[in-house]
């Protein structure tokens, strides 16, 4: 129990009884009448006492209850409980052999949980205007905290050296640390985590330019635990903390550097060097690397599994062959790759061949990438399962159907976004390649891309569970049928989004030839859509989840037919800016399932007032409106 249970905040200890002094006089002296006015005796007060004092009182304080509530005494009480670690807290002494059976005793388990009954009492997020030193230091003073994270920060009263210290004193059992967008935290914050925090294991700095390679010196000599450590937009940051993070953190396992102007080969040369036999995931975006940082991480990545290449301009040709043939990657197992202009098709081909684990490869923007390479790095890839390429204009449909001739049995994903060479063909190649591997499929926003070409598509590859056809405007029921006719494994995922030209007819046709398998399916922007497609998904879907029917033409008959459905155990269904669905679908939407989770009414007729009696009717569902 607190020794402040029954402070008033006032200067008075509730319950104790006021003791009037006696004073002995002698038996001849006479007594005298008191004076008519008598000064008040002032009543005594814990805030009378020095601080020296009163810091003694507070450290001595056992429990985050007890500390809480004398945190909410002032802000002296809060700034003098900021003040201790955890080391100079007083433990409470032990039990007594015969305790009192009167009192009632809070274990400290038991404390915990009482302060925080809503979530995790060991995880703090502090966001926008709630991040100030006043919340940051009161998240501390009850201690116990594994996990802080601080976005943003106040305008006037934002977090500073002084919230991130109290942080440090109050719980040195932190391990995991994310600064975003603080600008007034310095290196003597971090220091003090560094000094105070030794398990700390995640460290996450973005946008405090404030903080320089002093800060990261500190936390590598202090925080020999750090696993994982992300700096991203951190003009203060150079090599030399980078080099020692490197040296002293022999447990590093991930590393992301982004848009670090002053970060160069030396910096990531050195950690890499010095983290060898231990880090499995670099990144690597916007900084003034060369090829020589390549060459490093491909001759000292011996423990890389996961690495990400963004935005590097000054990286050429060389450096991606050079990092390939060091034959160190052989562990990778993950690669992505954007707005790098260094990486031509013959980079690729060399990463392929010199990587035998490589069994994910993402391209974006690699503007020199075409057709030429795709062959040679299927046949290159012996483990390859997924291939994403967005943004590739050189990459055609040829180039991908000679991938598919030569991959790897083990292929099983392939994605294509905003590629404008993937269009229709003239003439089909003479022998078409068969992926029966392959099992998901994503031709998105590719608007040469139309019903000649996904035919071809049903053909090659005919086990395909989830299908991507976001933003295909052109495509129509005649292309669609096909590709849906030729699945033989039953359809799982479908994304139609945006394929304004689909028709009843197809969704009919695929809900009763892959109703008993569809999970998904997403018909947003499908405005050739009607009720007769609902009608026909009640009757033929059993395990559908999630239906997304966002602007299409259903009608408040849709909905009551989807509510009337027995097979139907919906968690997730979309209604907006469907508008003719109003205020009649209510009672419908008010009975279906108590299976459904989230309910998106956003843009129609239904209305406010009716909203407000759907919550109540659906009360376990998320309603969006």
């Amino acid at each position: 129990m607190s020794p402040f249970q029954g402070y008033r905040g006032d200067g008075v200890l509730a319950g104790v009884r006021s003791r009037k002094r006696v004073f002995a006089t002698a038996a001849a002296e006479p007594v005298t009448a008191a004076p008519k006015r008598q000064k008040r005796r002032d009543e005594p007060s814990l805030d009378a006492l020095p601080d020296e004092c009163l810091f003694e009182v507070l450290r001595r304080v056992q429990g985050a209850r007890a500390r809480c509530a004398s945190a909410c005494v002032s802000r002296r009480w809060l700034a003098l409980l900021a003040g201790i670690r955890a080391s100079e807290a007083v433990l409470a002494p032990v039990a007594p052999a015969v305790p009192d059976l009167n009192h009632e005793y809070l274990s400290e388990d038991d404390e915990a949980d009482l302060m925080d009954l809503d979530g995790d009492a060991r995880e703090r997020t502090l966001e926008g205007m709630e991040a100030t030193d006043a919340r940051l230091t009161a998240a501390a003073v009850a201690g116990r905290l594994a996990s802080v994270s601080v976005r943003g920060s106040h305008p006037a009263r934002g977090v500073t050296d002084a919230g991130v210290s109290a942080l440090a004193r109050g719980c040195p059992e932190l391990r995991s640390l994310a600064l975003w967008d603080v600008p007034q935290v310095t290196d003597a914050g971090l220091a003090e985590i560094a000094a105070e925090c030794h398990s700390l294991e995640r460290l996450d700095i973005t946008g405090c330019p404030m903080i320089t390679d002093k800060g990261l010196v500190a936390v590598a000599q202090g925080c020999p635990e750090l696993k994982s450590l992300t700096i991203e937009a951190c003009s203060g940051v150079a090599n030399e903390g980078l080099e020692a993070i490197g040296r002293c953190c022999a447990k590093l396992q991930a590393v992301s550097i982004k848009n670090c102007a002053h970060v160069n080969d030396q910096g990531v040369s050195g950690l890499v060097c010095s983290a060898t036999a231990s880090v499995a995931k670099v990144r690597l975006q916007g900084l003034n690397i060369t090829d020589a940082s390549l060459a490093v991480i491909g001759y000292y990545g011996k423990a890389i599994k996961d690495l990400t290449l963004a935005r590097l301009p000054a990286v050429g040709e060389r450096g991606f062959w050079v990092m390939a043939n060091a034959l160190g990657l052989q562990k990778l197992r993950c690669m992505t790759v954007v707005s790098c202009p260094g990486l031509t098709d013959l980079a690729l081909a060399s990463v392929a061949k010199f990587s035998p684990s490589l069994k994910l490869v993402n391209l974006k923007k690699c503007s020199k990438i075409s057709d030429g390479c795709l062959k040679e790095f299927a046949e290159s890839s012996k483990v390859l399962e997924n291939l994403q390429i967005e943004q590739c204009s050189k990459v055609t449909l040829m180039g991908i159907l000679a991938f598919l001739l030569n991959c790897s049995p083990k292929f099983k994903a392939l994605s294509l976004s905003k590629c404008i060479g993937i269009k229709d063909i003239c003439s089909a190649p003479a022998q078409l390649p068969v992926c029966k591997s392959l099992r998901s499929l994503t031709i998105k926003d590719c608007p040469g891309f139309t019903d000649a070409s996904l035919a071809v598509v049903g053909m090659i590859c005919p086990r395909l569970e989830n299908v991507n056809l976001s933003g295909l405007g052109a495509v129509t029921d005649n292309g669609f049928l096909p590709l849906m006719k030729s699945s033989e494994s039953g359809l799982v995922n479908v994304d139609l989004n945006g394929c304004e030209n689909l028709t009843d007819a197809a969704v009919s046709a695929l809900v009763k030839a892959h109703g008993a398998s569809l999970a998904h399916l997403s018909l947003e922007g499908c405005s050739k859509v009607t009720d007769a497609s609902l009608f026909a998904i009640s009757e033929s879907c059993s395990q559908l989840a999630e239906l997304d029917l966002s602007n299409c033409m259903v009608s408040d008959y849709g909905v009551a037919v989807l509510a009337a459905a027995k097979l139907l155990k919906l968690r997730i269904l979309s209604l907006s800016g469907c508008m003719k669905v109003t205020q009649k679908s209510v009672p419908f939407l008010g009975s279906m399932s108590s299976s459904l989770e989230g309910l998106n009414l956003q843009f129609n007729f239904i209305g406010n007032h009716n909203i407000t009696s759907l919550e109540k009717q659906l009360w376990r569902c998320d309603i969006l409106a």
